[in-house]
């Protein structure tokens, strides 16, 4: 890793807690109905993600040109590249490194899925976006999703398959990998442990509550990861700013799930 890979990896894991706070708002072709719910009013749902301080927010493209300008400099800005439906009725990569260098970006995202058919293109997409971004001094992060086909491509977050969505991560070359939490602390523990980059967790799947998105956040920390990328769970839940300063008391405060709703007043 180069000089700008660095400055650019030092900017993202900038708090004096090592680990990471990211805002996803990037979720685009997979969201659904874009009448309802937390990203219904785009604008208004970023604004609210940045009132909470997140220490990055990674963001489709389009949307960072019409909408980022007015939070430069306040949190980093990481371009999500991956456009995909878990069935692959769609399946893109919409931005390039040299997009997210004109961008001023400090990271490029590559979200994924893997497993079924499709999974090897899937995996060129991570492994020619690494290659690329080596020329700009561009991080990459992967967002990786195992599916499960005998549930028409469900999104899955069993041990196995998390274990093997870091795998596919760093074999890729990333620079850092996101997945989802298992619920299971051991496997997770020996998953981040086996993992020579950082490792950090997706906020989804949508927990019932706050307090168990939080909680779920506060094991996986303790197993290791280096913070949280937070999307459903953030502006999913009721008050979008208080529920980032609670994720923000988890991550760099040490908080335990419920002193970091008291801190908030989530």
């Amino acid at each position: 890793m180069g000089l700008g890979a660095k400055i650019r990896l030092s900017r993202i894991f900038s708090n004096p807690s090592g680990n990471l706070f990211g805002g996803a708002v990037d979720h685009f072709v997979g969201y659904g109905n874009v009448r309802e719910g937390g990203l219904a009013d785009l604008p208004g749902a970023l604004k609210r993600v940045m009132e909470g301080g997140p220490d990055y927010v990674s963001i489709q493209p389009g949307a960072a040109r019409h909408l980022w300008s007015d939070y430069a400099g306040k949190a980093a800005l990481v371009i999500q590249a991956g456009c995909f439906t878990a069935d692959d009725r769609i399946r893109q990569l919409i931005a390039t490194p040299e997009d997210a260098v004109r961008y001023g970006a400090d990271a490029l995202a590559v979200a994924i899925p893997v497993r079924g058919n499709t999974e090897g293109e899937y995996i060129r997409w991570l492994t020619d976006t690494v290659n690329a971004a080596a020329r700009y001094e561009m991080p990459v992060i992967a967002h990786v999703y195992p599916r499960d086909f005998t549930q028409g491509g469900k999104i899955v977050f069993t041990p196995d398959e998390i274990a093997y969505a870091v795998r596919i991560g760093y074999e890729t070359g990333v620079d850092v990998v996101k997945v989802g939490y298992t619920g299971d602390f051991a496997s997770f523990k020996d998953t981040v442990a086996t993992c020579p980059i950082p490792v950090v967790i997706a906020g989804g799947p949508k927990t019932d509550t706050l307090l168990g998105a939080l909680q779920q956040t506060s094991d996986a920390l303790r197993a290791g990861a280096r913070g949280a990328v937070v999307g459903r769970n953030l502006w999913g839940h009721g008050d979008t700013t208080k529920a980032a300063l609670a994720f923000k008391h988890v991550i760099h405060g040490g908080k335990t799930p419920e002193e970091a709703l008291a801190a908030s007043g989530a």
